[in-house]
């Protein structure tokens, strides 16, 4: 896969993250890079004063440094900012991470020479992947201290996961690799620190798992509508198209694919006249996560071909300018809003596995027990949909909202983007469970009605879910089933059914 600064994909991060593809980087984008940085050296040999080439940084962009010291201050700006705390991030999100600064800094903003964007992409394909903290970035000046536990790697420093996902000294690894560390040059350690790359990496990896997840609830809930004998006439094309929200009425149609055939499923006034919300409502509120969704994707696909460094070589006007695109702010408001779009789908899970083993609300076995009351079945797992629902809802709570000024209030206002997008990747974990609760009640109840009864669609996720959790014929630790079904929804490569 050829890196070039400005077309990255989602599915080409997922490619190089996932499956380890080889990173490659284009000629006309070393051209760039070339140019960038005979600018930066330029303006060393003519002692031009620029913020982060030759003077301190934060409330120290006032004070000048000599010449001769220019190469250890990028190294003490690693050394210094490498103040992560916490359990480190995900081989996933460091490999996101490593790719998405390699991009950014071939746009040719950045000042560095070629052997610095080289040796992250070195990292990449040699597998060599740094440990890097998941707690200390306050999101602006980008995310400065889980990078500079990424720079430290590049110096020989700090930490890597080996093959077996073990954390060992990059001193010990990095030479059974044949990877040689450099020394940074001026502005170098500043380019790698500046930028938003970390709660980046882990907006990415949360939408493309979010994106599957929500799919999945859709199949899930249309099993749940067969194991309640729901009406489908709310599902029609022509309520949905008199709103006007496409993802409403993309959502709706899905829904009537996936029960196309079905002969569990009822039509107005056969058996009740309208259904609850959490059955009769999921095109309108799936459809406004959807919305989200969407939302999120167009913000993470600039953000992944920005220039977010600070200050920025604009080669062709010959100018050297300081703003401040390290500012989390646009992936902030993207990750809460992602936060708000899931809990949402757990919310109204949550409510159709009530349903589902609640006997007040159905003719089903009194929570799905094969002898109540001797045996208690599904009742707990309605519980622990409930916790995981509200713990979303405290996650939920915006970051981005939130500001606590830092060096000594020349950084007066940051992002806090990073915590909303580790909050909204613990959302997406804990959605997963709850759908994966329903999917077991959905797939106990449809037992109850008859399953030759299903639709095609749903029939073949009920018997793949059956492959990982067997029907409840006694009570047994259900924790188990949870977790299995829930690895098999997050691990699969196929999407549980087909969308027709």
């Amino acid at each position: 896969m050829e890196l070039n600064g400005h077309h990255l994909t989602l599915e080409e991060i997922k490619r190089v993250v996932h499956h380890f593809e080889t990173v490659t980087i284009s000629d006309e984008a070393i051209q760039s890079v070339m140019e960038s940085r005979e600018m930066v050296e330029t303006a060393v040999d003519k002692h031009d004063v620029i913020y982060g080439i030759n003077t301190g940084f934060g409330k120290f962009s006032d004070v000048e440094i000599d010449e001769e010291d220019l190469d250890q201050l990028q190294m003490n700006l690693i050394y210094s900012h490498a103040c992560g705390v916490g359990e480190p991030f995900s081989k996933s999100v460091s490999r996101a991470m490593v790719l998405l600064r390699a991009n950014a800094l071939l746009k040719g903003y950045s000042g560095v020479r070629l052997v610095v964007i080289e040796k992250l992409v070195e990292l990449l394909n040699k597998g060599l992947t740094p440990v890097i903290p998941s707690q200390g970035s306050l999101g602006a000046s980008g995310d400065l201290a889980p990078l500079a536990h990424l720079a430290l790697v590049l110096l020989g420093r700090g930490e890597v996961f080996n093959e077996a996902g073990e954390r060992k000294k990059a001193s010990e690894v990095l030479p059974l690799k044949g990877f040689e560390p450099i020394t940074l040059k001026a502005k170098e350690g500043l380019a790698l620190i500046n930028g938003t790359q970390a709660m980046t990496a882990v907006g990415v990896l949360t939408y493309l798992e979010a994106e599957e997840t929500l799919l999945q609830s859709e199949q899930i809930a249309a099993m749940t509508m067969e194991g309640l004998e729901s009406i489908i006439s709310a599902f029609d094309s022509k309520i949905h198209q008199a709103r006007g929200h496409q993802e409403q009425i993309q959502v709706a149609l899905r829904m009537q694919g996936y029960l196309k055939g079905s002969q569990l499923i009822t039509r107005q006034g056969e058996r009740r006249v309208q259904d609850a919300y959490s059955i009769r409502c999921i095109p309108q509120v799936l459809g406004a996560s959807w919305q989200t969704l969407d939302y999120v994707k167009e913000k993470l696909e600039i953000e992944i071909n920005a220039a977010t460094d600070n200050p920025l070589i604009f080669t062709d006007e010959g100018e050297v300018l300081s703003g401040g695109n390290f500012h989390g702010q646009p992936i902030a408001i993207a990750m809460d809003l992602l936060k708000i779009g899931m809990a949402e789908v757990a919310n109204i899970s949550e409510r159709r596995i009530e349903r589902l083993v609640n006997p007040q609300l159905n003719d089903l076995p009194p929570f799905l027990s094969p002898e109540p009351g001797l045996q208690s079945g599904a009742m707990i797992m309605q519980y622990t949909a409930a916790s995981l629902v509200s713990e979303n809802k405290t996650l939920a709570h915006p970051a981005s909202v939130d500001s606590i000024p830092s060096s000594a209030n020349q950084e007066d206002h940051v992002s806090m983007g990073t915590i909303g997008a580790r909050h909204a990747n613990q959302i997406v974990q804990n959605v997963r469970r709850v759908v994966a609760i329903e999917l077991i009640c959905a797939t106990e109840a449809v037992e109850v009605r008859g399953i030759h009864k299903m639709a095609l669609a749903t029939q073949q996720l009920y018997e793949k879910a059956r492959e990982v959790v067997p029907s409840i014929t006694q009570d047994r630790a259900f924790s188990n089933d949870i977790e299995a079904l829930t690895h098999w929804l997050q691990d699969s490569s196929e999407k549980p059914v087909s969308q027709n």
